[in-house]
């Protein structure tokens, strides 16, 4: 329903309230957001990555603003922050609902890819809290921690992103950012070969999954044949019911949830390079 109602959104003129009230269906009494919001797992407890996932939804439509945030999501991350200062990614589920295997085993510490957007939509939103103290603390020790991990990831990027361009110490975060360019850049992170099945699917990015628009921060790391190539074959990959597939899924229904996850990714990506007509 996340899905349909943010189309509606970007290529119906819906207005914003339909994602929200979508977005606050999987929202439970601790302030956490649940109940599969991300289809790796049916489980109803709440997770910090979907609790992001509701904070950056809620952004992505401008919904948000300092009172709902302080009021709504603090109070569930200020509960699940770690003697570190930071957030999990994710909590083992306690329920036996059907998940992915990484949710049974997630070692339940700090984790940057939380942590880092939360803190930058604090600096966004001009919100001044305590918590952003020990955060900010944990984001940049991590960053010097993990250093290339995770590079691959066109998950954890954007979120890294949203602290970088929000975070107080520019000049940290401009050093931080083009080591990040530097890295992504290397040999054997973007997949350049196009007849793989999983290309441009996590862990083979390509210069898209980077550069969703021609305003994205990393969108200099690529010339306009590498991006116009990616284009093509994105739009070579839509299938005849009009899905973008992923490998992703515990059983077939879950595949279809990733399936809509990954279409809207699809056409929003195609709307921002004017390869849609509205």
């Amino acid at each position: 329903m996340i899905e349909r109602r943010l189309f509606q959104f970007h290529f119906e003129n819906d207005n914003s309230e339909g994602v929200f009230h979508a977005v606050y269906a999987y929202r439970n009494s601790d302030g956490g957001f649940g109940h599969g919001m991300e289809p790796d797992t049916a489980s109803p407890e709440s997770q910090p990555l979907f609790s992001i996932m509701a904070l950056e939804t809620l952004d992505e439509i401008g919904f948000l603003n300092p009172d709902l945030i302080l009021k709504d999501f603090m109070p569930y991350f200020e509960s699940v922050t770690t003697e570190m200062g930071g957030i999990p990614w994710m909590l083992r589920p306690m329920s036996v609902y059907p998940c992915e295997e990484h949710f049974k085993t997630v070692k339940e510490w700090a984790a940057l890819s939380t942590t880092a957007p939360l803190l930058g939509m604090l600096e966004k939103y001009n919100i001044d809290i305590p918590w952003k103290q020990k955060a900010e603390q944990f984001v940049w020790s991590e960053f010097e921690r993990i250093k290339k991990k995770h590079a691959f990831c066109y998950l954890c990027v954007p979120r890294w992103l949203t602290f970088l361009m929000h975070a107080k110490n520019q000049e940290k975060a401009e050093k931080q950012l083009n080591n990040l360019k530097h890295w992504i850049v290397e040999d054997g992170v973007i997949c350049k070969n196009k007849s793989d099945d999983g290309w441009g699917l996590y862990g083979k990015p390509n210069s898209l999954n980077y550069a969703p628009s021609a305003d994205s921060i990393l969108h200099s790391l690529f010339d306009e044949q590498t991006i116009e190539s990616d284009l093509k074959e994105l739009i070579s990959r839509q299938q005849e019911d009009g899905r973008w597939d992923t490998w992703y899924g515990i059983s077939e229904g879950t595949k279809l949830e990733w399936a809509g996850i990954q279409t809207l990714w699809a056409l929003k990506t195609l709307k921002n390079y004017d390869r849609i007509e509205i």
